[in-house]
């Protein structure tokens, strides 16, 4: 008997799959271990190995289909012999790609400017609704240049002249963009979320950023966003109340800190971990968040790399963007939303100075953190930032 070939979940949250591409076609021998397919996950591109060997008899399901977690998706076994229920495999057919984008496309016309209150058929002359006729054209699209805007002749000849435009496109969504999607819907409506908002004077961490480039030149780099992540790990490492999970029945409060980093990707945004945050010095967190953010941006990270965050961080300090509030990635309880870093007027020791300065706003899960608790995390933080020699250990 053949063998079944399933989509399988490929990570801890994926309930379906996009099979992107078949690597293996109908008829090719195969080893316990090949890659029969590249799988579009809720996170990432990863690979449907064949779990028996033999030949694949047949591919079910076409590349760029959405597919459920367990159903069926090929079959694998010696040629000719029979699958489940007694029928030999059918010739292979080689699979079409399905479809990524339906455009529908109208006329080419601008729409014309509203009718007035109480206008009634468009006026056109005979011949030219003849020739809207003939051709399909909807004279209520083709703006009129004869008498009172009277569509004519001309009006349809040029309308059909010009070259046709879509109205619009409809591309269908990502594993990724859905399970976004379905997070958020999560986050918004059930969770009572407050925001607290500060500002950190960033002077001394500025400073400290140079004295790195002074040390190491261009061959080691430590950001503003790592010395955010060193910050918060420590913080959290004294504000253990906000480094937990909402469990419904119970809240969990993590021994451990793992701060899950947003990154941008092409159709949405993924978190890859630092784990264990508080213990690693900046230039290792620098380097393992370049590295994750490169491989997260390439649809190569592992499952392990992007689940387990305690605690996460959202920066769009880089897009020029002063302030924001991030939505909580359940089942933690907090998220940062960090700002850009501006050169502002502060009054330093009775004087007017120039100093950089950046805003971070905490959205907090009320049946977990309260004000004060949170109020109390973004202190420590504060401090932290503003004095980072504690950073460097």
């Amino acid at each position: 008997m053949a063998t079944k070939v399933v989509m399988e979940a490929l990570s801890p949250t994926m309930e379906e799959g996009r099979l992107v591409e078949w690597k293996k076609q109908a008829g090719d021998v195969v080893k316990v271990g090949d890659v029969l397919a590249e799988v579009e996950t809720d996170k990432a591109v990863m690979e449907l190995v064949a779990r028996a060997a033999g030949t694949l008899l047949q591919q079910t399901v076409a590349a760029g289909t959405t597919v459920p977690v367990s159903e069926l998706v090929g079959w694998i076994g010696r040629p000719g012999e029979a699958l489940d229920g007694g029928a030999p495999p059918p010739a292979a057919a080689s699979p079409a790609a399905a479809p990524i984008a339906v455009t529908a496309a109208i006329a080419a016309a601008p729409l014309p400017a509203a009718l007035p209150a109480g206008a009634g058929r468009v006026k056109a002359s005979p011949l030219a609704r003849k020739m809207a006729a003939d051709k399909g054209m909807d004279l209520t699209r083709v703006p009129g240049s004869g008498p009172e805007g009277r569509v004519i002749r001309r009006d349809v000849e040029g309308a059909a002249a010009r070259p046709s435009a879509p109205a619009f496109t409809d591309v269908p969504l990502t594993q990724i963009r859905k399970t976004i999607a379905k997070r958020l819907a999560q986050s918004i409506g059930p969770i009572p979320t407050f925001y607290l908002t500060t500002e950190i004077d960033m002077e001394r961490s500025a400073d400290l950023r140079e004295q790195f480039k002074t040390l190491y030149g261009d061959t080691i780099k430590v950001s503003f966003n790592d010395l955010v992540v060193k910050a918060v790990g420590l913080a959290l490492a004294k504000h253990p109340a906000c480094n937990a999970w909402w469990q419904d029945d119970k809240i969990r409060y993590w021994n451990e800190i793992h701060i899950g980093m947003a990154v941008a990707v092409e159709d949405g945004l993924i978190t890859p971990v630092i784990w264990n945050a508080n213990l690693k010095t900046l230039l290792a967190i620098g380097h393992e968040s370049r590295e994750l953010a490169a491989r997260a941006r390439d649809r190569k990270l592992k499952p392990e790399e992007y689940t387990g965050s305690t605690f996460s961080i959202s920066n769009l300090g880089m897009f020029d963007i002063e302030h924001f509030t991030a939505v909580i990635n359940p089942p933690e309880a907090g998220i940062l939303a960090i700002g850009s870093i501006a050169q502002v007027a502060a009054v330093v020791d009775g004087h007017l100075v120039p100093r950089r300065k950046m805003r971070v706003t905490m959205s907090c899960d009320h049946r977990v953190i309260d004000g004060a608790t949170g109020a109390a995390f973004l202190k420590t933080l504060k401090l932290l930032l503003e004095n980072p020699v504690g950073l460097q250990s």
